[in-house]
Order: structure tokens, then sequence, then C-alpha cells
């Protein structure tokens, strides 16, 4: 079964003036430069120090000449190992506006690993970008490849023009932090980079100059994308969190309109404005945009009382992260949402296919991957979805992840999980296999309990759990309970990692 979106799902959902200035640039400069048109004198990014859109801008030039004269041209890859920052910010756009690729490096990577991700670009890697807290990484590259230049991001330079290149010209390379295997680094064409900036604008009614709060890493393909290029894109202003401990000091303060969160995060936020009121979260804030794992209905619920809208959704780093947005979580906060304009699937054995501009490129340098992710020219995502009548997408489970048992019925752990995961005193569940039987393993939410004055957790929990079993097909029951007592483990995207249950 094939499936295309319908363009126009979103349009309800926005103001008619902001839904006419939604657009795909053809690539970052283009995008920039209609920034610079009509922006310069708008605040862009509050870090160290605020900086409006035209202030950034040179900063940028500058940092392209910096590039120019360390022998960066266009199509070469650059490497950039930077927090959370301005100097990231300045960085990937100097790097993709001269036509250059930006190798997005997570800061916590060891310079062995750091090596080793920077070669998986062959011959083509041509600089590295350092920042004081990581240039202790930038040894092993400095010793193997002497001829690849070692940049302080600080560095400035004599502003060279920026260049414009083909939609299809490579743009970033994002790793992957995937539950399982070993990270993959996914390239990401200017197509598809602008492509899922325009998807991050659809379901909000008010999206141009906005304010956002950014905490998530720029180096995964949720703060990039949704976080800061949807933001530049729209004309709005981001502060930069530096310190996630901080991040409760510094909202109230900045006011923020938008904030892009990973579930964790966002019970977290919940449970901080419970216990000291919404002006933790402060006095302005609209939407949050919630994704990377599984969202909690009780997140949409607990969050629309504060009259503010919670909007999960679907995406993967292959797909520039924007795949579905569900503007309507209020009333099937289990969905991940519509498909976003130009986007195509196709079910195949329940199997989610996808095709569209934002698509990745390849993964690079590993062509076993490449063949085993693509399947006639459509890119398969591994996880198991369906459709609902009026065309929203919902997620019931991974391929991967499917246990057989001994009877030999197939069961989805995701689709079990969600039903658990719509008790209100559940944070989160995980179930498993063992001896041929289901075990479920729940992570209780600490503050409905204390509000409902309950002492017996276990016993409460398991007469929750026992009532949703019941409604459950007799080979999906559960056997076995659970009840943990510290969270799950977990990826750096907050996903739990199924092989860190015991």
């Amino acid at each position: 079964m094939i499936i295309k979106a319908d363009n126009h799902s979103f349009d309800k959902y926005t103001d008619i003036a902001s839904l006419a200035k939604i657009k795909v640039y053809r690539n970052v400069t283009a995008m920039w430069e209609n920034c610079m048109k009509h922006y310069a004198d708008k605040p862009a990014v509050s870090d160290i120090e605020n900086l409006t859109y035209g202030q950034l801008d040179s900063k940028v030039a500058s940092f392209r000449g910096v590039l120019a004269e360390n022998g960066v041209k266009e199509g070469d890859f650059v490497g950039m190992q930077i927090p959370n920052s301005a100097d990231f910010v300045k960085s990937y756009l100097a790097i993709t506006t001269l036509g250059a690729v930006a190798v997005l490096l997570p800061p916590q990577l060891d310079a062995k690993t750091v090596f080793g991700c920077s070669m998986m670009c062959g011959p083509k890697f041509k600089a590295l970008v350092y920042s004081e807290e990581t240039k202790q990484n930038t040894e092993i590259v400095k010793s193997q490849k002497p001829d690849v230049p070692l940049i302080a991001v600080s560095s400035e330079g004599t502003a060279v023009p920026a260049v414009d290149v083909e939609p299809e010209a490579p743009c970033c390379v994002v790793f992957t932090g995937g539950t399982t295997g070993r990270s993959k680094g996914v390239l990401l064409s200017h197509l598809a980079v602008m492509t899922g900036a325009r998807n991050g604008c659809y379901g909000c009614h008010d999206i141009f100059g906005e304010k956002y709060f950014l905490v998530l890493p720029l180096t995964h393909v949720f703060g990039l994308i949704r976080n800061l290029m949807t933001c530049l894109l729209t004309g709005s202003s981001i502060f930069i969190c530096r310190n996630t401990q901080d991040m409760f000091k510094q909202i109230p303060v900045f006011k923020p309109t938008i904030m892009v969160l990973v579930p964790a995060l966002a019970e977290l936020a919940l449970n901080i404005s419970k216990q000291f009121g919404k002006n933790m979260l402060g006095p302005d804030l609209k939407y949050i945009i919630c994704g990377a794992a599984v969202v909690s209905p009780y997140l949409v619920k607990e969050y629309a009382a504060m009259g503010i809208s919670l909007f999960p959704g679907y995406g993967l780093t292959e797909s520039a992260n924007l795949v579905s947005g569900n503007p309507e979580s209020a009333k099937k906060p289990e969905a991940v949402g519509y498909l976003y304009p130009d986007m195509q699937v196709r079910i195949e054995n329940g199997e989610l296919w996808l095709k569209g501009p934002n698509m990745l490129t390849c993964y690079i340098g590993n062509p076993e991957e490449n063949e085993a992710a693509f399947s006639d020219g459509w890119f398969k995502t591994g996880d198991l979805v369906r459709f609902d009548e009026e065309g929203m997408l919902y997620i019931t489970g991974r391929t991967k992840e499917i246990i057989v048992l001994p009877n030999g019925e197939n069961v989805s752990p995701a689709e079990i999980e969600t039903r658990f995961n719509e008790i209100d005193a559940v944070q989160d569940s995980l179930v498993y296999e063992e001896n041929g039987k289901l075990v479920l393993e729940v992570f209780p939410r600490s503050v409905i309990l204390k509000k409902n004055g309950i002492t017996d957790t276990e016993g409460y929990l398991k007469k929750e759990i026992d009532r949703v079993n019941a409604k459950l097909l007799p080979y999906q029951r559960i056997s076995k309970i659970v009840i943990r007592d510290k969270d799950f483990v977990r990826s750096p995207s907050m996903k739990i990692l199924r092989n860190g249950q015991k």
C-alpha cells in the first residue's frame, strides 16, 4: 500500500499570513539570504552575548573566510566538535553556506571516536573545527592526518561570500544514536535539511517571530532541524542553554514561546512546574514540540491543563527529523500525526517505508548499510505502523523488536507498552520475553502516586495493570510484573535501551 501526503493537512492549523511565507529554500544559503533581507535587525541568538541576524551574519562571513584560508572548498567535508553555543551556529552556517559539508561530532566523543567518525568521510574530509572544550579530542587527527587543518572556532578571517549550491548537494552529516548497533553517519542534502526545516513550520498557529529555548544537543537531528533551522527559517530567536541544570533558572528570564523537548525533559519540566508553579516555564510558553521517543498521553493532557499545547511527532535522523506531526494531540494523543507535505509512504508487512525530498542521500562510508536500508528507492524504517480513518499515523513497534512466543504468535512489545503507558501512574514501561512468557517492567510516576496519596505502590500498579491486561488479546497478556525503583537505561536521545532492562 502506497500513501501520498495530503499537502494541505496542516493548512487550518496555521494563520493565513504565516502559511503564505512557509517554503522550501533551495539551500541553506538561500534561506540565510532571506533572513538577511527580512530579519537583519531582529534578535537571532542569545548565548554569552546577544546577536541579531545581521551581527550573526558578520561572524558567519568571517568564519567562511577562515575556512577558505585553510583550503576548504565546495564539497569538502568539515568536522565540527562544538558544544551548544552561538559558535556552533556560526560554524554550521559558515560551513554550509560555503558549500562544504558540516560533519556534526557530538562534544562528548573522545579523540579516538572523533578520528573514526571523521575517517568515515574518506578523502574529502578536509578540516576539523574545535572549541576550547574539545581541543584535546583533535590529537589523533593531528597525528594521523597532519595535512588536515585543525581550526579553532574562535578564529576570525576576512569575509568571503556565500556559495549557491544545487539543492541535491550534500549539506551535513548527522550521526545516529539508535538503540542498537554502532552509530552511522547520515548524509543529508540541502534539500533534505530545508524540507525538514519547512516541515517544522506546520502545526503551530503562530510560527514566525517566536522565541525558542534550546536545550537539546545541536548534533542531534531533532535539535538541529526542528529547534535551530526552523527557528532561523521563521525569523525567530533562540536562547541557548549550555547546561540542562540551569534551564529552569533561564526559562523564566528568556520567556520562550516554543520549546522542543524529548519526553524525559518534558516530564521533568512538568514535574518542576507542578511543584513550583507554571512560571517555571515562563509566562509566554504556548507550544512544546515533543519527539525522539514515545510521548505519553499523560504529558499531552497535563500540559493542556496548563494552557500549553504539546504536539507529538515522528521522524528519523534519516528523514531530516520530520515525517509527521500531530496538531490534534488533545483529541488523539497516541497518534504521531499527519504526514508532512511531499512525503510518500509504503506499508510492507506492517513496516513503514519512506520516500520524499527530506530523505537521506546515504550512509557515508557504509555500502552494506545502504544496501540493507533501501528497496526499490524506498527507505525501510524498521518501524511498524498503522493509519486511522483520518490519515493519522501511529507507531506500533519495531520489526527488530518483535517477540516470537513458543506458540508461534508474534508480539510487538511497543504496542503493548503503549497500552500500559496510558496509566497515569506509569511513567514508562518495557515488555520482554522470559522463559516463553511476557514480562512487564514499569517505572512509576511518583508525582501521581503522591498526589493521590498512594502508599502501596506495588499493589496499586498491579491492580491498574491487571485492568489493562484483561483488555489485551490472550497472547499479548503479561505474566509477570516488575516495579522499578529507578529509570530505565537510555540512549543519548532518551530511548530505552532494550538490552539494558536487567
